[in-house]
């Protein structure tokens, strides 16, 4: 099995392509729209390259996957399935997730809550095939209430917004329907997996002096991380953990970015002069 990643530099996303080498089918993971924050506008620079590779190694797309509808980017799932094809994927509880933001955001009428802007939605430990590569998409909340972490060929896994780096720790839990304690069961799941097993990043924010690294292992993470090394209690965790997000700013995209990812990618509908607005909610987040 191989792994390409790709690295958003603006928002220290990774994006993922899964393959069994040229010609194979392919699930691409965590895609990024690039969206200026200052203008309003959108480009697909990042999306393309994830797409070249793509087309210069002859991949079939099976599955666009998500993590979670992530806070920090916009999804280029939509574009990449225009171009490449695939299925637009994300855990089951995203409907959890579209009813706190639809009251937030007060959407449109129109705007369903039963995940239905997805083409598959995962239920937990549901399997599925990337091609002829095994794979489990395994329900990892605390982050939001929907994350996913996708266990791939049995060795590799796709952590999302659970665990970073080990000089780095753990996601935040702050937002509408986040919690310490769930995300602490999770990565407990996660590192009762064999010492060996990789464990690919979804962000890295490295310290100074070292470079932007994708990818740990069980064992380094149950020896070295920071919040949740061999030996962290679940009080003693939460109580980091809610102690440091109440310092924490929101990220600079989140509420573009939900809104949009809660869509599986999709703008707003356009209104009557073509152009789809993203809103603002003053004072309620």
């Amino acid at each position: 099995m191989r792994v390409q990643p790709f690295f958003d530099n603006d928002t220290s996303t990774f994006t993922y392509v899964v393959d069994n080498g040229p010609g194979t089918a392919c699930a691409i993971i965590d895609s990024v729209l690039n969206y200026d924050p200052k203008s309003g506008r959108t480009n697909t620079a990042g999306a393309d390259a994830v797409m070249a590779f793509v087309r210069d190694n002859h991949l079939k797309t099976e599955w666009l996957l998500e993590t979670h509808a992530h806070a920090d980017h916009l999804s280029a799932a939509p574009y990449l399935k225009r171009e490449l094809g695939g299925k637009i994927a994300i855990g089951d509880a995203i409907k959890t997730v579209q009813g706190v933001f639809k009251k937030i955001f007060n959407l449109e009428p129109e705007f369903e809550l039963d995940g239905s802007q997805f083409d598959h939605l995962f239920k937990a430990d549901e399997t599925f095939k990337i091609g002829d590569i095994e794979a489990q998409a395994w329900h990892v909340p605390g982050h939001t209430p929907a994350d996913m972490a996708y266990v791939v060929n049995g060795d590799t896994v796709f952590v999302g917004d659970t665990l970073f780096m080990p000089d780095v720790g753990s996601a935040r839990c702050d937002f509408p329907g986040g919690n310490a304690n769930t995300l602490y069961k999770s990565v407990q799941r996660l590192l009762a997996l064999p010492p060996e097993t990789k464990l690919m990043m979804c962000h890295d924010y490295p310290p100074a002096g070292r470079e932007v690294r994708c990818e740990t292992t069980v064992a380094e993470e149950r020896e070295k991380n920071i919040h949740l090394h061999d030996g962290i209690s679940e009080d003693e965790f939460v109580k980091m953990r809610s102690t440091r997000d109440a310092t924490l700013a929101m990220p600079t995209l989140l509420l573009p970015s939900i809104q949009v990812n809660i869509r599986a990618g999709a703008l707003p509908p356009a209104e009557d002069n073509g152009v789809s607005y993203l809103k603002i909610p003053l004072n309620a987040v």
